[in-house]
């Protein structure tokens, strides 16, 4: 599939499988390139997985003085004065505190910063950067999307391969998690190395200057053969995302979304010193509650070979009243069921009004995630399953602890 000019593989077909049949193969039932999705989010947890993530959006924002610092505090809603080196989950929000752009920052030197963002994003993140900038100042944006290819390296044998390859030790001890490095991965000089893959699965993400990706990846492919890697799609990724509670921009995250509704608490730093937009929104809505929150739901009772699947849209009930609709949907092949994530409404039986949603109105409920016509039983979580964190370096994409206390 295509986005942004870029080609974005959804799976690899193996050899002996047809992929005019695979493509021609249109249902809302169990799809024939089931199989093949599963070897590789297999391959993601037990050995290693390459994907092309070139396509997301890459910006530079620099300047002489500390004026970078001092302009990004003011646009997003975490703490970016960290050391360098260091890598920041955050967001731009806009006066309502909704979501305007969900991206990574990484403190590349005191006054320069590499920014990773959705391949949607890219237009609308540089005009709302452009538009926040004063006239006068000595910032540079540069947009450096396509100065750099992307891969990302999944899988508890990517600290092998990359050792190898970078003569270094990758090793949590010396290469700990959300920290940004430039290195040498075998002839090329100037990757930089991060070590998260916004999945939840350790490994690491390569951001190579674009003369070097096709050296760089026919190494890692090399090197890693002995480990059992091999190329996956989109399709995996957003079955490890998904099953993760991760949240996409786009699919689960829009303008009139805030992080104190999608479990982002972490991502906020309401007292870091200086004011940011949508801080007065979400000061405001801490106060007050949230009217709806992004929930993760586990279907119990649907079978995967012979029920219609989830995909997004479908309708939430809590104790047989709508209270929502799904937003993105993936199969779990750790789970074995399918995953759907969601928003749920408090919706007042009297008036239709909507009232605060709690933390004790989820978990009180009774769920069901109607699918064409047909309702099936659902589990309903407001954090990831611990499970799929077996093998989560020191800290991981998501904080897990502002989810466990709610």
């Amino acid at each position: 599939m295509e986005k942004h000019g870029f080609e974005r593989p959804k799976y690899f077909v193996p050899p002996g499988k047809d992929l005019l049949a695979l493509e021609q193969s249109k249902t809302f039932y169990k799809p024939d390139w089931f199989e093949i999705v599963e070897s590789e989010v297999k391959c993601c947890k037990e050995a290693v997985c390459v994907i092309d993530m070139s396509s997301f959006t890459k910006f530079e924002i620099t300047s002489t003085g500390d004026q970078a610092l001092e302009i990004l505090q003011y646009l997003f809603s975490n703490d970016l004065d960290v050391p360098v080196g260091h890598i920041v989950h955050t967001g731009m929000l806009n006066e309502g505190g909704g979501y305007e752009n969900d991206c990574s920052i990484a403190r590349l030197s005191k006054r320069s910063f590499f920014m990773i963002s959705p391949t949607d994003q890219q237009v609308h993140c540089w005009a709302w950067l452009k538009k926040h900038m004063p006239e006068d100042s000595n910032l540079l944006l540069e947009d450096v999307t396509w100065k750099y290819t992307a891969l990302n390296l999944i899988g508890p044998r990517a600290v092998d391969v990359l050792s190898e390859l970078s003569y270094a030790p990758m090793t949590p001890d010396h290469f700990p998690s959300l920290f940004c490095k430039e290195m040498s991965v075998g002839y090329a000089n100037g990757i930089r190395v991060m070590s998260m893959t916004h999945t939840g699965e350790p490994g690491f993400m390569l951001y190579i200057p674009i003369e070097y990706a096709l050296h760089v990846y026919n190494e890692v492919m090399s090197v890693g053969q002995k480990y059992g890697i091999r190329n996956a799609g989109y399709y995996a990724l957003r079955s490890l995302r998904i099953e993760k509670f991760f949240a996409f921009w786009g699919q689960d995250l829009n303008t009139l979304t805030t992080p104190l509704e999608c479990g982002r608490e972490s991502r906020v730093k309401l007292e870091k010193g200086m004011d940011f937009i949508g801080r007065e929104a979400l000061l405001q809505q801490k106060q007050n509650g949230v009217y709806r929150r992004l929930t993760m739901f586990i279907l119990d009772d649907h079978n995967t070979d012979l029920d219609l699947w989830p995909w997004w849209g479908e309708p939430i009930y809590r104790n047989g009243q709508y209270v929502g609709k799904t937003t993105s949907s993936a199969y779990s092949y750790t789970l074995e069921r399918h995953v759907c994530l969601g928003f749920v409404h408090n919706f007042s039986e009297d008036t239709g009004e909507e009232q605060v949603v709690t933390a004790d109105f989820i978990n009180r409920g009774e769920y069901e995630i109607d699918i064409a016509g047909h309702r099936f039983q659902a589990k309903a979580k407001l954090y990831p399953v611990a499970s799929l964190f077996t093998h989560r370096r020191r800290k991981d994409d998501i904080e897990l602890s502002d989810l466990y206390r709610k």
